[in-house]
């Protein structure tokens, strides 16, 4: 596959394919940790005469914002509580088209081997955007470090804490920034894919994982509504859910910290 690096403002564009037919490429968005299968998904989709453009962001709020104003056809990095939470800020009219993977994220440390052993006052990294806040703060009621207001779910906030035996600090940071933190806190919130990629523990040492059975937190394929009926978006998507190769790339990205959302 061609492959041409060009920065942009908003990312990093991955151009599949040759320029000539760039304005009839569907444009993806993406981030890192979801984009080596997606790659391999753009070079089967060119076999079969689809040209794709994978466009890579740095962060979670971009994807959103080039998707609401066309730049770009189609993103793949959110579940459904991230989209929605984008759209009540952002004002975006957008909305989940088709189900990819389904992540496990855990609760990881360096410096201990079990709960029981993190100190009174232990610093503890969490996502700080409010729906992963959420995530890592279900993850801590069930690790027993704290306890939640009952039925806040994955909307849960510090203020919903009731109980906190060991007064915990908990520390909120970007989600991207959780695999860093780990060597200046005793435990963090944490994203297998994100940790394989910076390759600094193994990403299957969570003390805790939170199930694969919470199927809100599928990633989605995100469009504008207009685009519902885009043919490229449906072959692409097909690709990506049942091309043999895509599924070796994410058992490579992913090991077996994942499940296919489609098929769960």
């Amino acid at each position: 596959m061609l492959k041409t690096l060009k920065t942009l403002t908003l990312g990093t564009l991955l151009v599949a394919g040759g320029l000539a037919q760039a304005e009839q490429a569907l444009r993806l968005g993406t981030t890192a940790a979801f984009a080596p299968p997606l790659e391999v998904a753009v070079a089967e989709a060119k076999k079969q005469g689809l040209e794709v453009e994978l466009i890579e962001f740095s962060d979670w709020i971009a994807p959103n914002v080039s998707l609401a104003n066309g730049d770009i056809d189609v993103n793949y990095f959110q579940h459904v509580p991230f989209l929605e939470n984008a759209k009540k800020d952002g004002g975006y009219d957008l909305i989940p088209y088709a189900p990819g993977v389904i992540n496990n994220v855990g609760l990881y440390s360096k410096k201990h081997k079990a709960f029981a052993s993190l100190p009174e006052g232990a610093k503890v990294a969490i996502a700080n955007d409010p729906i992963n806040g959420g995530r890592g703060l279900q993850l801590l009621e069930k690790a027993g470090l704290i306890t939640l207001k009952p039925g806040v779910g994955y909307k849960a906030r510090l203020e919903d804490v009731t109980s906190n035996p060991k007064d915990i600090q908990i520390i909120e940071l970007e989600a991207v920034q959780l695999v860093r933190a780990l060597d200046e806190v005793d435990l963090a919130q944490g994203y297998p894919h994100y940790i394989r990629l910076a390759g600094t523990h193994d990403p299957e040492s969570a003390l805790l994982f939170d199930g694969v059975d919470n199927r809100e937190y599928i990633i989605q394929f995100v469009i504008q509504p207009e685009h519902k009926n885009d043919q490229r978006l449906k072959k692409f998507v097909d690709i990506y859910q049942h091309s043999p190769q895509v599924r070796a790339a994410l058992d490579k990205a992913h090991g077996k910290l994942y499940q296919p959302g489609w098929e769960s």
